[in-house]
């Protein structure tokens, strides 16, 4: 599912959500023993598929919801989900639209989600379920206890994940500092931060699923994802080759696109960016420096960039005089000296974690 989906969708479910007024009118709904088709949009698109039902342009309640929910026809809501638009309409989709369905009501909420690219709530009467249909796919709401555990479980994965994660990084900075670094290297660093990175988003579906429920989940999963999203950039800014028309955001945006398969192989991590085609795992690569600048307190993204500008690698930097610092614009002696001793004290402290 592309981005702009993903995020359609989970804002969708960010209305059904436990604690919202929308999920307790579809609680209402299944406790009542009935069913509901509910469109979540009541722009031109919508109007031009509804057909007969009348004009609400109520304000949302969960009763409203609920008494509505008796009537055959379906309720059309504002995106926000904050009014009730129309009730009893009756939604005629393109027939041509393939749909994997089968009961009349979800068949037509397939439709109706393909064709419009508005989200879709279907209540099942016989099932007590309820699902979500948005261009294609269906979420199905499941018990907030069973989500729980399956967050629970993948917030373990994700700490095993981030603890390798910290691991290769650690490695990577000694490495840096050493001259030593290989495409292997940066190629293991990119490939877990990218796994934190796709678990942490798995995650983040649950907490949107939980709603009111999902609070101390989120806490955790921001904890152990802290930071890592702006590291893997900068190790993009550190080793990417640079063109007019890439720059370490389109590195992670080709990142996210990989295949699952090819998100686990350092050889298909390394192709985003963008090096020689003779590059090999073992190669050497001599890193720009941004990532371990930025380590350094009270330096701005400015100076560093302006840093990295003078020298162009890392090697370079770690070798560069107070003099030679201060004539990088915007870093006076001050500065020279900050960014001086700080590389020789991140130096000292990768090593040392390296060996120890």
């Amino acid at each position: 599912m592309d981005t702009h989906r993903n995020q359609a969708l989970y804002e969708a479910l960010a209305l059904v959500a436990p604690g919202t007024p929308l999920r307790e009118g579809i609680d209402r709904i299944l406790q009542s023993n009935m069913g509901a088709l509910i469109v979540i949009g009541d722009g031109p698109d919508v109007l031009s598929i509804c057909s007969g039902g009348f004009l609400l342009d109520a304000g949302f309640t969960p009763q409203r919801l609920s008494e509505l929910a008796k009537m055959d026809g379906a309720i059309i809501l504002a995106a926000d989900g904050s009014r009730i638009a129309r009730a009893n309409v009756h939604l005629v989709p393109d027939s041509s639209i393939p749909t994997s369905e089968t009961g009349t009501r979800h068949r037509t909420a397939e439709r109706v989600a393909r064709q419009i690219a508005r989200p879709v709530v279907t209540v099942s009467e016989e099932m007590s379920m309820v699902s979500i249909h948005f261009q294609g796919t269906k979420k199905t709401l499941e018990a907030i206890p069973r989500v729980l555990a399956r967050s629970d479980q993948a917030l373990q994965i994700l700490g095993r994940n981030k603890g390798r994660l910290d691991q290769a990084a650690g490695n990577l900075s000694a490495l840096e500092v050493e001259d030593l670094v290989t495409a292997r290297d940066v190629g293991e660093f990119m490939m877990r931060a990218e796994m934190v990175r796709r678990i942490s988003a798995e995650i983040r579906g649950y907490v949107v699923e939980l709603g009111t429920d999902g609070r101390l989940v989120e806490l955790q999963l921001d904890e152990l994802t802290s930071g890592v999203v702006e590291d893997l950039r900068l190790v993009c800014c550190d080793y990417m080759v640079h063109d007019n028309d890439r720059d370490a955001e389109a590195v992670l945006a080709a990142l996210a696109r990989l295949h699952d398969d090819d998100s686990i192989d350092s050889r298909e991590i390394l192709r985003v960016l963008h090096l020689p085609a003779h590059t090999e795992l073992d190669s050497p690569l001599t890193p720009r420096g941004h990532r371990l600048l930025s380590k350094i307190p009270r330096l701005s993204d400015t100076v560093v960039a302006n840093v990295v500008e003078q020298f162009g690698s890392l090697t370079k930097l770690m070798r560069a005089s107070i003099a030679d610092l201060v004539e990088a614009e915007g870093v006076g002696e001050v500065r020279a000296r900050l960014v001086k001793d700080g590389l020789a004290r991140l130096a000292e402290s990768s090593i040392l974690d390296r060996y120890s």
